[in-house]
C-alpha cells in the first residue's frame, strides 16, 4: 500500500469536483477511505497530507449543513434532494451515508453519558436513517397524523418525520439529558410540528398519537404494560404500530394486530388493529 496509498492521494488532491457541494457522497466515500488509511501511513508527511485533506472536506461538508439549516429554519426543505440523491445501495440494512447527512444536519448535541438503565429498558441506539425514511413512504402520513415515537432518544424519528411530512410528531423519552438535546435540535432548526415529552412510555398520553413507532426500546414487562396501553387505546379507535428490530417478533405474535405476515427484523414493520377495515394498508417487512 506504500505506492498505492500516496497515489491515490494525489488523485484526492487533484480532483478538483470534489470540492463541489454537490459532490457529497464523493466527499462522504473520500472521507472514509482517508479514516482507514490514516492506520496505515507511517510517514509524517503522509499523515499530514491525510490529515489536511479530510479536513478540507469536512470543512466543505460542515459548511453544506449550515446551509441546508438555513434553509430548514426558513420553512424551504432542501433537505429532502439530498436524501433522495444519497438512496442506498441495495443490500444492507444499516446506517450509510444517509445517516452522515442527517447527524451533520441536526448536529444534535448527544448527552457524553444517559443515566444506568433500570430493568427491562434497552440501550439507546438510533435507527438506520435508511428506515426512517421506508417508514415514511410505506406509512403514508398526513396531515392529520400524529406519530408517538416510544422511547424516543435524541428524537431522531420524530425530527426526520416532522421535517418531511405533513404529521406532527412526539418523541417520549425517559431521559432528561436526551428530551433537552432533542428540544434544542428542534427550536434551532425551527422544526415546529414536533415535541419532546420527559417521561417513562408507560405512563405517557396515548390519546393523540396515530402510529406508534418502537425500535425495541424496552422488553419484558415494560414492553407488556405499553402493549396493554396500546391495546386499551385501540379498543376506542384505529391506530397503527411501526416496529423495527427484536421488539418486531413480541409485537407480531398481538392478536389484536394485524399485518405482521412475514415479519422479520431488518426492516420496520407496520401493524394495525384487527378489526378496523377501511383504512391504509398495513404491511410487513419485505424487501425492495
Amino acid at each position: 500500500m506504500s505506492r498505492a496509498l500516496p497515489e491515490w492521494l494525489d488523485r484526492i488532491e487533484a480532483d478538483a469536483l470534489l470540492r463541489e457541494p454537490s459532490r457529497l457522497r464523493e466527499r462522504l466515500d473520500a472521507l472514509d477511505r482517508l479514516e482507514l488509511y490514516a492506520d496505515g501511513a507511517d510517514a509524517p508527511a503522509l499523515q499530514a497530507r491525510l490529515q489536511a485533506r479530510r479536513s478540507e472536506l469536512e470543512s466543505i461538508n460542515q459548511r453544506l449543513y449550515a446551509d441546508l439549516r438555513r434553509d430548514l429554519r426558513a420553512g424551504r426543505n432542501a433537505f429532502a434532494p439530498w436524501i433522495e440523491a444519497l438512496e442506498p445501495s441495495p443490500g444492507g440494512d444499516g446506517y450509510d451515508y444517509r445517516d452522515d447527512l442527517v447527524s451533520g444536519v441536526l448536529a444534535l448535541d448527544e448527552p457524553a453519558n444517559a443515566g444506568p438503565l433500570p430493568p427491562d429498558m434497552v440501550f439507546y441506539q438510533p435507527t438506520p436513517a435508511r428506515h426512517v425514511f421506508d417508514l415514511v413512504r410505506r406509512a403514508k402520513l398526513g396531515d392529520d397524523d400524529v406519530l408517538v415515537d416510544l422511547g424516543a432518544g435524541l428524537g431522531i424519528v420524530p425530527l426526520l418525520v416532522a421535517m418531511t411530512t405533513g404529521a406532527r410528531t412526539v418523541g417520549v423519552e425517559r431521559e432528561e439529558a436526551y428530551v433537552d438535546a432533542s428540544r434544542r435540535c428542534a427550536e434551532h432548526l425551527g422544526v415546529s410540528r414536533t415535541s419532546f415529552e420527559c417521561a417513562d412510555a408507560r405512563e405517557a398520553d396515548l390519546t393523540q398519537g396515530t402510529l406508534f413507532y418502537l425500535y425495541t426500546p424496552f422488553t419484558g414487562s415494560v414492553m407488556r404494560s405499553v402493549l396493554d396501553a396500546l391495546r386499551a387505546e385501540a379498543a376506542r379507535r384505529a391506530l397503527r404500530i411501526a416496529t423495527f428490530g427484536p421488539c418486531t417478533r413480541v409485537v407480531a405474535a398481538e392478536p389484536w394486530l394485524r399485518g405482521g405476515a412475514g415479519v422479520g427484523e431488518d426492516r420496520v414493520a407496520l401493524f394495525e388493529v384487527s378489526g378496523f377495515g377501511g383504512g391504509r394498508d398495513a404491511v410487513g417487512p419485505r424487501r425492495a
